[in-house]
């Protein structure tokens, strides 16, 4: 995805990428908004308000199905045997958005990083984290499990075959699918008792920039939703991605790469209520209401009526000249957030979905555009912890914010999308080029951009412009 997003970013931590972590109230965005909403729907009102009532009934359906199964919706996927349970699984990986894989990295292997990095806060006491009273998300993105972890072969290869569940409606769009990108992202220590990072439910991957043109609209992401055909948007279209900018207003922690999932690799044994991830598992569905919700009020309110009166299709209707230039739950600079005040049909109370149990080893990931959230308290008897790395394939832009996060690597500074400062410029053993280099393989160093990218025998004509602009950028 393009970004032209280029400055060092002031210092902070995560509670700045949301406006309900930093204490802040969201405000009303200006009137270009509901001129922007306006004309994203402009001679397609009859079609958007009947799609609407078509995607509540189903809604309706789908949430009851999640409140009887819970977690038994969510794919569970083997390393050992990934190609078969791909092939098996890959219409529910679709549906759902979210996959768990099972024994990526040795479980020992795995557990041994968070002691490393437990002793690399301890040699480096100036760390910064949320909270600074009691740290549970640590702003580090440089240390030495995080540089193996990225760089492992068994989570390369993963990443490899999960791109390719998506697919291009235009081969000739400059993207590879075949070879990933390595991500710096921060990593996770919760510990038992912690209430205070209670994330709630959200995306990442920007906010307004969603329905802006100059946002996803720049590669037509959603136009099948603004049109009113809903059921014919594909969420795993690679292509229309390939233009879109996701962060027009360099917040902290905006995302300026692709990333097609999110993920984390667990270092600790977690389950539901332990301070683990929650999903909205209902990836096109959650996606067109959440794009739509803002065209659409309440003849009566929820204090006006009862739940299911309120949450009738007849109870909704299409704002017309009652629009505002409200977009529920998103912030210039901030990511999408969302609660059931402001997007009451999702029942998120009660359909945020746990990840089934996890090891160490084990690796999480769920679609850019998933609702996700972290439990509100953690109820279990010892740390969840986990290193974040999402999968990102090959595009101009991507290796364009590659090589500013390999002088970020060298310079020991934090990842280019997250809050700046000197990071951990000054740490006591903190891994460089020569330590990357005795961990990594050709594959590895490939997705840190210290090596050239190859093309693949998979790689069509867009993939093999996708990889020479690349190496152009990194300097190959």
């Amino acid at each position: 995805m393009a970004s032209t997003q280029n400055s060092m970013k002031r210092e902070g931590d995560i509670s700045d990428s949301f406006a309900s972590l930093s204490g802040g109230n969201a405000p009303l965005l200006p009137a270009r908004f509901l001129d922007l909403k306006k004309s994203l729907v402009a001679g397609h009102e009859d079609r958007v308000a009947a799609g609407w009532r078509q995607l509540l009934t189903q809604l309706k359906e789908e949430n009851s199905l999640l409140r009887r199964e819970g977690s038994e919706v969510i794919p569970i996927l083997e390393f050992a045997s990934l190609e078969h349970d791909l092939k098996k699984l890959r219409s529910e990986v679709k549906k759902r958005g979210v996959a768990v894989i099972r024994g990526v990295i040795p479980e020992s292997e795995a557990r041994a990083y968070k002691g490393d990095i437990d002793e690399y806060v301890k040699q480096n006491p100036s760390t910064k984290a949320f909270p600074q009273t009691n740290p549970q998300v640590f702003e580090l993105y440089w240390s030495s499990p995080q540089i193996r972890a990225r760089a492992h072969p068994n989570l390369l290869a993963v990443q490899s075959k999960l791109m390719n569940i998506w697919q291009l409606s235009s081969p000739e769009v400059p993207i590879s699918l075949s070879q990933t990108l390595a991500y710096a992202d921060r990593l996770r220590i919760r510990q038992p008792g912690d209430s205070q990072f209670a994330l709630g439910p959200h995306i990442d991957g920007g906010g307004v920039e969603r329905w802006e043109r100059n946002g996803y609209g720049l590669g037509k992401v959603y136009d099948k939703i603004f049109e009113g055909a809903w059921e014919d948007y594909d969420p795993w279209d690679a292509s229309s991605r390939v233009n879109a900018n996701m962060n027009n207003y360099n917040g902290l922690g905006a995302c300026s790469m692709f990333r097609m999932f999110q993920g984390w690799l667990s270092m600790s044994y977690t389950k539901g209520f332990e301070g683990t991830l929650l999903v909205n598992p209902l990836l096109r569905l959650s996606s067109a209401y959440l794009l739509l919700r803002p065209f659409f009020r309440p003849l009566k309110g929820s204090s006006e009526t009862s739940t299911e009166e309120y949450l009738a299709a007849d109870n909704w209707v299409f704002a017309g000249s009652e629009m505002t230039s409200e977009l529920q739950g998103a912030t210039p600079g901030k990511g999408q957030e969302l609660n059931s005040d402001l997007h009451p049909h999702l029942e998120l109370d009660t359909c945020m979905i746990h990840m089934p149990e996890v090891k160490p080893g084990d690796f999480v990931v769920w679609h850019c555009d998933t609702i996700h959230a972290v439990d509100k308290i953690h109820g279990g008897y010892s740390d969840s912890s986990v290193l974040y790395i999402p999968v990102c394939p090959v595009t101009e832009s991507n290796a364009q914010y590659l090589s500013r996060q390999r002088k970020a690597f060298l310079d020991g500074t934090p990842a280019p999308d997250f809050p700046g400062g000197q990071g951990e410029s000054q740490h006591t053993g903190r891994p460089t080029e020569s330590y990357l280099r005795s961990k990594a393989d050709l594959n590895g160093l490939r997705a840190f951009g210290f090596e050239q990218i190859v093309v693949a025998d998979s790689d069509g004509v867009g993939a093999r412009e996708a990889i020479r602009k690349a190496n152009e950028v990194l300097g190959f």
